[in-house]
């Protein structure tokens, strides 16, 4: 245990009780009483020195059991001995291991010294116990000590992680919004723009749909930041919904997402085969978020390619495909790095890069064994060019 986290009222206690021992043995044991006053005075200050921290503590520690020895004056019953297993406490817990061991050692010889050489008493065989005894518990509590330290050091590693994970968490659901979004409304700007001469309601149409997707954004941003809002009773998120929190995006979203690119004039064709009833929301969402940034990074790259998406419910797995006849690129940004996040955050994987047509994403995510999808249904839905 570090002195620097002892607390003052404790340093206040241990040096009130060896002047109080010291000064009750001074006074009703040693005839001597400038000697023994002496003594006293040296065990206080040597104890003061060591409860404070001064260096070397050792050298405190030995001065202040020199004059507790003088003012015990070799006397077995002298209530200032006491002192001495204070001290033994105090440097095995406070000032390390090692030191409290050497301490104890200089002890044993002092006491069997007194007990065989100075004056032969049956009596010091029980400060030789408590001083070991001392030791003993000591040892326990440094031991206790160290232990709830690790413990606390471990709690505040396991609460970095968790804040880390929520911001990268928030960072994820922003950043495919945000992404989607603006990449969605850009289409429309640009049809808006390109139509804005020769037909203005197309045009309007364009803007109309640009600032609705706007919209769209801002209240999802809000859904995505009041998932960090909780009320006092019972931690619920506030939201927009009738329940205090607004519906996440999940399976029954997928056409609609697909609608939206193909409304901005991209060309893709979405196709489910599965039973898609059954999957947990988290699997939901997470599904929605990677085709999302998927089409985004399509449009984005490789504006005017077809992409094909299909979407695959299996016994144990769902698995997603969006490919792209677009030219492969090397690209590595934040949205793959999202997309493999939130399929590996539910035990799945999902990979982005070179293959199908161009650049083909595929993410796998399990799900429960109790789901089972016939094989034999699909359903397919694909744009005209």
């Amino acid at each position: 245990m570090s002195g620097d986290l002892v607390p003052g009222r404790l340093r206040w206690m241990a040096l009130a009780v060896v002047a109080a021992v010291v000064a009750v043995g001074a006074l009703r044991q040693n005839p001597n009483t400038a000697l023994a006053a002496a003594g006293a005075v040296f065990a206080v200050l040597g104890s003061a020195f060591l409860v404070y921290d001064r260096r070397p503590q050792l050298l405190f520690a030995a001065v202040a059991t020199a004059g507790i020895a003088v003012e015990g004056n070799g006397l077995s019953n002298d209530l200032g001995w006491f002192a001495v297993c204070v001290i033994a406490g105090w440097c095995v817990v406070v000032v390390s291991r090692r030191d409290g061991l050497i301490y104890w050692a200089a002890v044993m010889l002092l006491f069997a010294a007194e007990w065989l050489w100075v004056r032969p008493d049956p009596g010091w065989a029980a400060w030789l116990a408590g001083s070991t005894l001392i030791i003993l518990c000591g040892l326990l509590i440094g031991h206790e000590i160290s232990l709830v330290a690790q413990l606390r050091a471990a709690q505040a590693g396991l609460a970095e992680q968790a804040r880390m994970a929520e911001r990268n968490r928030i960072a994820r659901e922003l950043h495919d919004v945000l992404g989607h979004t603006l990449t969605v409304s850009l289409l429309h700007v640009q049809s808006a723009r390109l139509a804005v001469e020769h037909d203005p309601a197309d045009a309007a149409r364009s803007l109309a749909e640009a600032e609705r997707l706007g919209r769209e954004c801002l209240a999802e941003v809000r859904t995505t930041v009041g998932l960090l809002r909780q009320d006092a009773d019972g931690g619920r998120a506030r939201g927009s919904g009738a329940d205090g929190i607004a519906p996440m995006p999940g399976i029954a979203g997928l056409p609609a997402l697909v609608e939206r690119f193909r409304s901005a004039g991209a060309d893709v064709s979405f196709t489910v085969a599965g039973d898609t009833a059954g999957l947990p929301a988290t699997t939901g969402l997470a599904v929605y978020r990677i085709l999302q940034e998927a089409l985004t990074n399509a449009a984005r790259h490789a504006p005017g390619a077809p992409t094909e998406v299909r979407l695959a419910v299996g016994a144990g797995a769902v698995t997603l495909t969006a490919d792209s006849r677009a030219e492969p690129g090397t690209g590595t940004g934040l949205g793959v790095i999202s997309m493999r996040e939130r399929a590996e955050s539910l035990g799945g994987s999902c990979a982005a890069g070179p293959g199908g047509h161009g650049w083909l994403v595929r993410a796998t995510l399990p799900i429960g064994a109790s789901l089972r999808a016939p094989s034999s249904q699909a359903q397919s839905s694909k744009a005209a060019p």
